[in-house]
């Protein structure tokens, strides 16, 4: 299969994937390092901030039922949702790079910052990729067409992921921050460019409902609250859903935990003298573009060997490397900068392939309930409900740890025990992450190559 044969929709779809890859990218890999090390908003205003996006995430997955179902302009369609979206993107994800004043350590106005920013990203985020992803399931019906999709999905997440590359490079990493403000206000606008090209050209090509589609899907929306509680508990009875939601929430605490803590990692362990500034920046960017090409070499195995053994191998492989770099030791720094970026290219590449099992849920749900409409928002709705909280969570308990150690406060009696702290975090993480996934990936049951293009 070369890039000529794939279809037109699958272009315009990956362009949606780029506008939310360089906008994602960005804020998730740098927001920790600015607040803290810049803004310098103290460690209960942290915690306030991830407790409070706990709960705002809550609250905002909870609407994938109405986002479903909704008659509003902007909920109309799937391509209406991100072309209302798409600007409330690109200016939230804008709000954390601007401070509004010169802020003193432990400033109240940081923390509001801070909590401002990160639940108007997460909510305008999600609107637009719960979208995306209701897309993905309903359009790439067959097996085939979503691998691939997720092929040229890589391509544009390929793309988009060097803005951490710029970022890291044009601003020194962070430390010219009108450089980095400057970048990031070209990102935001190619990003939205993206979304409006992608989605204007798929408005052309989305499958429209059937009168009879149409029909149930107003019967739905008119349920009451006993009845969507009960289609989620059916949803929820599924054991291979269960299953999923687990290795998921572990999935996006891992990578939460490497992409928000990666710089302060690196320049906790290794010297600037053995790694200089730009070749951190590579290193940096590396951790999310070669996932993707990864991916796209992939695809022949995904083919071969299907998604369920290339997800759990990817599991073995991270304990693996973990258990080696554990006996190495810290003191070898090139290994532990090699060790690093390994990790992060694994848990995104592995990460990559999870709508995959995610829209075979959503085929499976319809076929066992024999549903004239699949549940797609409400599938998605309710696994971003149980796996969001890694997001916060992450955060709070790495911190918290490292906050043991005197981390922020440095001195020389300690020093050397945040460094020891660090390393173990590093190395024991991945490892019990990957111990865990394994036990509850491994009875997974849907692994065929699976066709459910009647059911629709």
């Amino acid at each position: 299969m070369t890039f000529l044969n794939i279809k037109p929709i699958a272009w315009a779809f990956s362009l949606t994937t780029l506008g939310t890859e360089m906008l994602n990218s960005v804020f998730s890999f740098y927001y920790v390092k600015l607040f803290l090390h810049l803004y310098k908003v103290s460690e209960v205003a942290f915690y306030q901030a991830q407790m409070i996006l706990m709960i705002w995430n809550a609250l905002n997955d909870l609407t994938g039922y109405f986002h479903n179902n909704s008659k509003a302009d902007c909920c109309s369609s799937r391509h209406s949702s991100v072309l209302y979206g798409a600007p409330l993107c690109a200016a939230a994800f804008l709000l954390p790079w601007f401070p509004w004043k010169y802020y003193h350590d432990g400033d109240w106005l940081s923390g509001l910052h801070l909590v401002v920013s990160l639940c108007a990203f997460d909510s305008t985020l999600t609107f637009v990729q719960q979208a995306q992803c209701v897309l993905f399931a309903e359009i790439f019906t067959r097996y085939e067409s979503r691998l691939q999709l997720i092929k040229i999905n890589q391509v544009a997440s390929l793309v988009g992921s060097t803005s951490i590359l710029f970022c890291g490079l044009i601003s020194d990493n962070m430390e010219i921050l009108l450089n980095f403000q400057v970048i990031a206000v070209v990102v935001a606008i190619l990003a939205t460019a993206s979304l409006y090209a992608g989605m204007c050209h798929i408005s052309h090509l989305e499958p429209k409902r059937s009168p009879e589609e149409n029909l149930f899907s107003e019967t739905v929306q008119d349920l009451p609250w006993t009845s969507v509680i009960s289609l989620m508990r059916q949803i929820l009875t599924q054991k291979n859903f269960r299953l999923f939601l687990i290795v998921n929430f572990f999935q996006v605490f891992h990578l939460t935990f490497f992409s928000n803590f990666m710089m302060i990692f690196v320049d906790n362990l290794i010297p600037t003298d053995v790694l200089p500034s730009s070749i951190r920046s590579i290193m940096y960017g590396a951790g999310f573009i070669c996932p993707q090409c990864l991916v796209l070499i992939s695809q022949s195995w995904l083919r071969k060997f299907g998604y369920y053994k290339i997800i759990l191998f990817s599991f073995y492989l991270e304990g693996t490397a973990s258990i080696v770099m554990l006996l190495l030791g810290q003191q070898y720094y090139y290994f532990l900068a090699l060790y690093l970026t390994v990790i992060m290219v694994i848990v995104q590449a592995s990460f990559c392939l999870f709508n995959l099992p995610l829209a075979d849920m959503v085929d499976a749900d319809l076929l066992k309930f024999n549903r004239q409409s699949p549940l797609s928002s409400m599938v998605f709705g309710i696994n971003a409900l149980f796996t969001k909280p890694a997001q916060s969570l992450a955060p709070m308990v790495i911190l918290s740890r490292l906050n043991q150690f005197g981390y922020g406060n440095p001195n020389k009696s300690t020093i050397l025990d945040l460094h020891e702290a660090i390393f173990n975090l590093i190395c024991l993480v991945p490892l019990g992450i990957a111990a865990i996934q394994i036990l509850v990936w491994s009875p997974f049951s849907i692994r065929k190559k699976t066709d459910y293009t009647g059911a629709f």
